[in-house]
């Protein structure tokens, strides 16, 4: 990675870090530039990577990611997102939504997989619309395959021999449910493909991704006999399915991340709310017991969602049961091999590290050194965690917004102080912790263990 050697900080493409810094301004996860402002989450981040690890092997994996609102699950997950497409799975994500649900009617659960299909990305095609690039990649290779072998690419027995080849990376499929008609379907999108038949490769494309709401609709476009095509009941069949094919087909596997679980959380109707947790805890045996091979499955949700005896998950007694902490976890252990990942809140070190990267970026992306000294970013710190409840339930959130702000107003104005600015925004005055003097110095930028967090221990 490019440095700027004399701040020592990695030097960021303008694209990626102009989205970085306004997602982060307005409180929004950003999509790109994740590790640049990675700081603190090592051991939930070795924790995740070496669930990769095991689905490469063939197994499954399922996490779920608790915390609260802007305490950095999203975050996470677009890190991990990223660190996936660099070792070679596929990967989809989905944020939940009353229109999208695990399990429903009308659509809303068919509507999670349309999501998870448009935002389907590799290494190649990092955001998202990759279904068509995938697909024509692993034909690419078999064809490239066929001519290895010896075969012309002229002959008449090329034709042949690469139907053989693509037939011999689908047979697993058919076993699996579903998984007949939609070997039949890729096949067809593999002739299209040869033939240059762009509606048939459309349809096929349709199909896959669960756009058709009749099977009568279906075989007209497809021109071949499916005896299902993809809706509410049986969507998560058809991710298992392409868990299958991306392994078959030359990559790792496929990591799917579904956030906002809290919605289902908020389904008002009694059923439909277990239907979804039903569905979960099909996800969660699945996974576990072998029978999702290559498939990685991370939810991230609130800790209401998770422990709430009358609505959450624990209402639930199947999952309640496989999720709630052991009478042997107490609190003070570090416990992250089990399925759910708690976020702890950032140490103030961390904190401070945080927004001394910022800063850093902050200045790269406007060619201006912010007029914000060390001093000042201890200030700020100490502002924040003196608000009431802040030294344990603040969080990166809402105090990036806050520290961002500060940023934007010292640089454009400048006559304004950072007292004034700071002054202006809270009514709080910094309180010291107990048996702390009054005249501590402010923790500087070499005190703040940064070396300890810098992007490249991310970098696995």
């Amino acid at each position: 990675m490019e440095r700027n050697e004399a701040k020592g900080t990695p030097v960021v493409p303008k694209r990626i870090l102009s989205s970085l810094l306004a997602s982060v301004s307005a409180g929004v996860v950003p999509r790109a530039g994740a590790p640049y402002i990675a700081i603190g989450r090592t051991d939930e981040i070795a924790a995740l990577l070496s669930d990769l690890e095991a689905v490469n092997e063939g197994g499954g994996s399922m996490r779920f990611l608790i915390g609260r609102y802007g305490s950095g699950k999203s975050f996470l997950m677009q890190l991990i997102r990223g660190y996936a497409m660099e070792r070679n799975f596929l990967t989809a994500d989905a944020d939940l939504s009353p229109e999208r649900r695990l399990y429903g009617t009308g659509g809303s659960g068919v509507a999670t997989y349309r999501e998870l299909m448009k935002n389907l990305a590799s290494k190649s095609s990092p955001d998202g619309g990759a279904l068509p690039k995938i697909i024509a990649r692993w034909i690419s290779e078999k064809q490239n395959e066929v001519v290895l072998s010896g075969i012309s690419p002229d002959s008449v027995e090329f034709t042949d021999a690469l139907g053989r080849a693509v037939l011999e990376d689908l047979r697993e499929m058919e076993f699996l449910v579903g998984g007949f008609d939609f070997a039949r379907v890729v096949t067809a999108y593999y002739r299209a493909y040869v033939g240059g038949d762009e509606d048939k490769k459309s349809a096929c494309l349709r199909w896959l991704r669960g756009e058709y709401s009749t099977k009568t609709e279906a075989r007209h476009d497809l021109g071949i006999q499916v005896s299902v095509i993809i809706d509410d009941d049986n969507w998560y069949d058809f991710l298992k399915l392409w868990a299958a094919l991306a392994r078959a087909i030359g990559y790792r596997g496929l990591v799917v991340f579904v956030d906002e679980c809290v919605n289902l959380y908020k389904i008002s109707h009694r059923v439909s709310r277990e239907n979804n947790y039903e569905k979960i805890l099909s996800m969660f045996n699945d996974t576990l017991q072998g029978r999702a091979p290559g498939l990685a499955l991370i939810l991230g949700g609130t800790p209401q969602f998770l422990e709430d005896t009358r609505r959450g998950l624990f209402s639930y007694e199947a999952l309640r049961s496989r999720l709630c902490d052991s009478r042997f976890a107490l609190e003070g252990f570090k416990n992250l091999i089990g399925p759910v990942i708690r976020l702890r809140r950032l140490s103030d070190d961390e904190l401070f590290a945080l927004i001394s990267r910022v800063t850093k970026l902050y200045a790269q992306n406007y060619g201006v050194e912010p007029r914000i000294t060390t001093e000042q970013m201890g200030q700020f710190l100490q502002i924040c965690l003196s608000r009431a409840g802040a030294d344990s339930m603040i969080t990166p959130r809402e105090m990036l917004r806050d520290y961002m702000t500060v940023l934007n107003i010292l640089m454009q104005n400048p006559d304004a102080t950072f007292e004034q600015v700071v002054g202006s925004a809270v009514t709080l005055t910094p309180q010291n912790a107990p048996g702390e003097e009054e005249d501590a110095p402010a923790r500087t930028a070499e005190e703040a263990p940064a070396k300890k967090y810098t992007i490249d221990e991310l970098e696995f």
